[in-house]
């Protein structure tokens, strides 16, 4: 008969403990574990310093002052609190944490250097923005995604135009089909000095032009909050897909909610917008979808950007990643896709990955194309860095 109020008495001092935050002083005894450690770090790092001010005590706390730190509190907190009490932690984030200069003052946007990082924290932010910013704060975005286009459009283009023309030649061309100069050159241990001449062994035809040989590219991406930078470059680079139209691109982003933005793919923006960066991670039922939507499994390349912490159902993710692959879908699993370092990943699921033979990896943008490229050929990928495969 003790049980009751023995756990009710516990229940309060862990809220207790979470409203006080907990050091020497508190008094309640109690530790926190798990996640509830967590939600206290987190609202620790909003309210640690001031409630240290006006005590005097202490509070190991802050986000300090880069943009990626705040992202990834943005992110933390829509996992650990419901829609409503975000809402108010995040206007508290603006008046407490200096945001508020750079949210309120239009001039403040226009004279910072805008940068991936900040772009992330926009879009974490904007549903908490004033009216009033909301169109500084866009054109911020838009002047950041310019500059990437100009960075690594061209050369994108020019690594999957290559690598289409040689994923369709032919090895048995007819002969007005027959490409005379890579023909010659695939065939120089031929020459005969005598005779001055090539046997070509082997003919190397020109790709007809064809629905046949389109390719289609599915872009699944993890919007929660650590994954900013990778959302930001994976828009960029599904707005410069979209454009060729040898390729059908398919852009897929989700939480444990999914939502397909490829009628938005003509403007990056536009995409970055649609976004809700922050929340849970369902990449099971994000393959889904995307599963659902593959017409031509051998002319189909997926590219799953995630950091792999999957809270849906593991066994299934995997499941429809081996029957992808078996069906000739070329799948790709990048951690990342930012210049930001070695990312925070869920090595058990990494290594799963690899072991049905899609390693997972990180890639820079400045890479991706070369990944792209050797996707579409069917060939080994330019894993830079084994992360999934070790």
């Amino acid at each position: 008969m003790t049980g009751g109020p023995v756990d009710a008495g516990q229940e309060r001092l862990r809220r207790w403990r979470l409203v006080l935050g907990g050091d020497t002083a508190d008094g309640t005894g109690c530790a926190l574990r798990g996640r509830d450690a967590a939600v206290d770090r987190a609202l620790a790092a909003l309210y640690g310093k001031e409630d240290g001010a006006r005590t005097g005590r202490d509070r190991s706390a802050g986000l300090g002052s880069s943009a990626p730190s705040v992202a990834r509190w943005l992110g933390d907190i829509r996992t650990y609190f419901p829609s409503p009490v975000v809402r108010v932690v995040q206007r508290d984030a603006i008046d407490r944490l200096g945001l508020g200069a750079l949210l309120t003052e239009p001039e403040m946007l226009e004279a910072v250097e805008a940068d991936v990082h900040l772009v992330g924290t926009l879009l974490s932010l904007h549903k908490a923005m004033p009216e009033t910013v909301k169109e500084t704060a866009r054109a911020v975005v838009r002047k950041v995604v310019e500059e990437l286009e100009q960075r690594l459009a061209a050369r994108t283009r020019a690594a999957l135009t290559g690598a289409l023309d040689r994923s369709a030649r032919v090895s048995r061309p007819r002969h007005h089909d027959i490409d005379w100069n890579r023909t010659i050159a695939a065939n120089l241990k031929h020459y005969l000095p005598e005779h001055r001449t090539v046997v070509p062994e082997r003919l190397v035809g020109y790709g007809r032009a064809s629905r046949s040989v389109r390719k289609e590219v599915v872009l699944c991406v993890d919007q929660s909050g650590s994954m900013a930078s990778s959302v930001v470059y994976a828009s960029v680079f599904g707005a410069v897909l979209a454009s060729m139209r040898s390729i059908g691109t398919r852009f897929v982003v989700f939480d444990t909610a999914v939502a397909d933005l490829t009628e938005q793919l003509d403007d990056p923006v536009d995409v970055l917008f649609g976004t809700r960066l922050g929340g849970g991670t369902d990449i099971n039922r994000a393959l889904a979808y995307c599963q659902s939507r593959i017409s031509r499994p051998a002319e189909t390349v997926v590219v799953l950007i995630s950091d792999l912490h999957e809270g849906g159902i593991r066994d299934e993710m995997l499941e429809r990643v081996a029957a992808m692959k078996a069906a000739g879908v070329q799948f790709v699993a990048l951690l990342a896709l930012s210049d930001d370092g070695a990312p925070a990943y869920d090595r058990e699921h990494a290594s799963a990955l690899a072991a049905l033979g899609a390693p997972a990896f990180a890639c820079t943008p400045d890479l991706f194309p070369e990944v792209m490229a050797a996707a579409i050929e069917k060939r080994p990928l330019p894993v830079p860095d084994r992360t999934g495969g070790t």
